[in-house]
């Protein structure tokens, strides 16, 4: 976030959501947080109109109350991540698990559905995963792009538009581990020519079984990458 409102912003969701506010309870008033943050009303009242566009406040004549965060947007996720050093590790496993899920729908839809022109074009993303002088990161950028590409070709637009928002929350958090990612680039090979057989025979039993194998992958590649920046930072990657 950048400007004062979204400072503004920031540092009343990170109240919220580190329980400081509570679900119902009224915010201080325009002229308390303008003192607060030494801001103009106006500027707090743009503050506030993020916190009601994410879902995590109700403005009503009588001030703002904070609503329970179940009710927010997916919006709330990327601010859920920023909170620490490094990102909490059950909040990631619950995405990448959902992420999972979609992914695996939008395989199978995309054989189903996708023209042999797309399932092509997917298959020279899966090629470089199949190779051994990848970085690291070059690796995580192959993988993440492969998923984007079967997502779109799976024609599904609600799938398109909860994935693609799902992606952008976790991305910065993401790019901050790469440091600490270390692929199994012997078991990802395997897996991805298993994904580029299942992709030229149509084979959607050989893409179920094939991008489960990936996703408890991904998982483990990502929760080890997370207990080691843990174990690097120490007891500041939670503050």
């Amino acid at each position: 976030m950048s400007g004062k409102h979204n400072q503004i912003a920031d540092n009343l969701i990170q109240d919220i959501l580190t329980g400081h506010y509570h679900p119902s309870e009224r915010l201080p008033s325009e002229r308390d947080l303008a003192a607060r943050y030494a801001a103009s009303r106006s500027v707090v009242r743009e503050a506030m109109k993020t916190l009601q566009q994410i879902g995590l406040i109700d403005v009503q004549p009588g001030g703002a109350r904070v609503r329970d965060v179940d009710d927010a947007s997916l919006d709330v996720i990327s601010h859920l991540l920023a909170r620490g050093h490094v990102p909490d590790v059950i909040l990631i496993d619950q995405i990448m698990a959902v992420v999972d899920k979609l992914i695996c729908m939008a395989a199978e839809e995309s054989l189903e559905l996708a023209s042999d022109e797309e399932l092509d074009y997917i298959r020279t993303l899966v090629r470089p995963m199949m190779e051994d002088d990848l970085s690291q990161e070059q690796h995580a950028v192959a993988r993440f792009a492969v998923m984007k590409a079967m997502i779109k070709s799976s024609h599904n637009l609600p799938l398109r538009l909860i994935s693609r928002t799902l992606f952008e929350q976790v991305e910065p958090a993401k790019t901050n581990l790469y440091p600490y990612v270390v692929i199994d680039i012997d078991n990802y090979r395997v897996l991805a020519e298993k994904l580029d057989t299942s992709l030229k025979q149509r084979d959607v039993d050989l893409m179920q079984v094939t991008y489960q194998k990936i996703s408890e992958l991904n998982r483990d590649t990502m929760l080890r990458a997370l207990k080691a920046a843990r174990a690097d930072i120490g007891p500041e990657a939670t503050s």
